[in-house]
């Protein structure tokens, strides 16, 4: 089985990916670069990740959501990440978390989300939550060394119990051995096709966010051409005295309007 993965921030774009029959949707801390306006993903709170992903479970009440840890939910060590998923999993309903690798630690929480049956999704090669650590935005496991440590970072987590592993920004034979080895999907974002699945960021799959532009990125779309022509008429017709038109306005019928007008002349 192919695994189709995408973004979503909002009720109706959940709701979009649900009528469609997207596999997972992924409650992405990119959310605070994609519409929140941060530089990076660093500044995201939970509180802010559990406003979303409940959006999001509103609008597609039967997917599988899973809700991507954010630094701040997590930075403080394995006992702060398990209230964090907690709230994913109780106050916004999610089905599963997502976790960064962030180090040796990540296996710590990794372990103690386990112990408390939380379904737990991996995230290996880039990883923007550290991506100042990592050389900034490019691609990783370009070495042998960087390579085996990814490939056995994958069967560390999947030991562990994860129920799939993303891999981001990996160089396609380094994410085809991991995924040969796995007994688990793994989903790539940048990493060729030889994983299991594939995730993007709706926005950027249908055109709306152009500041960055990936070789994976593939755009099926381009919304934000559409959304600016459809702004720009909008101006122009209420500066005009277009719009509103008379089919675009409420009337009154005649003997409403003969009252009121005769209200108005104090009859």
């Amino acid at each position: 089985k192919k695994w189709a993965m995408l973004t979503a921030y909002d009720s109706p774009t959940a709701e979009i990916l649900e009528t469609q029959g997207v596999d997972w949707i992924l409650v992405g801390d990119s959310v605070g670069m994609v519409l929140l306006g941060y530089a990076s993903t660093v500044d995201v709170t939970m509180d802010e990740m559990i406003h979303h992903a409940k959006a999001v479970r509103r609008g597609a009440p039967k997917s599988f959501v899973i809700g991507d840890m954010p630094l701040k939910g997590v930075e403080k060590g394995a006992k702060q990440a398990l209230v964090s998923a907690k709230r994913f999993l109780g106050e916004a309903g999610c089905n599963a978390v997502k976790v960064e690798w962030a180090g040796a630690e990540t296996l710590e929480t990794v372990k103690l989300l386990r112990q408390h049956r939380i379904p737990v999704m991996g995230h290996l090669g880039l990883t923007p939550q550290t991506a100042s650590k990592l050389g900034g935005y490019k691609v990783q496991a370009q070495d042998v060394q960087s390579a085996l440590a990814l490939y056995q970072n994958a069967q560390k987590l999947e030991s562990l119990g994860v129920f799939s592993v993303l891999m981001e920004c990996v160089p396609f034979p380094v994410a085809r051995a991991v995924t040969r080895r796995l007994q688990i999907p793994t989903i790539g974002i940048g990493a060729g096709r030889f994983c299991d699945g594939q995730v993007l960021v709706f926005q950027d799959l249908v055109g709306l966010a152009k500041k960055m532009s990936p070789r994976f990125l593939k755009r099926y779309a381009d919304l934000d051409s559409v959304a600016q022509k459809s702004v720009g008429r909008y101006i122009k017709e209420v500066q005009s005295g277009k719009f509103p038109s008379v089919k675009n306005s409420f009337g009154m019928n005649e003997t409403q309007k003969k009252v009121f007008e005769d209200s108005l002349n104090g009859r």
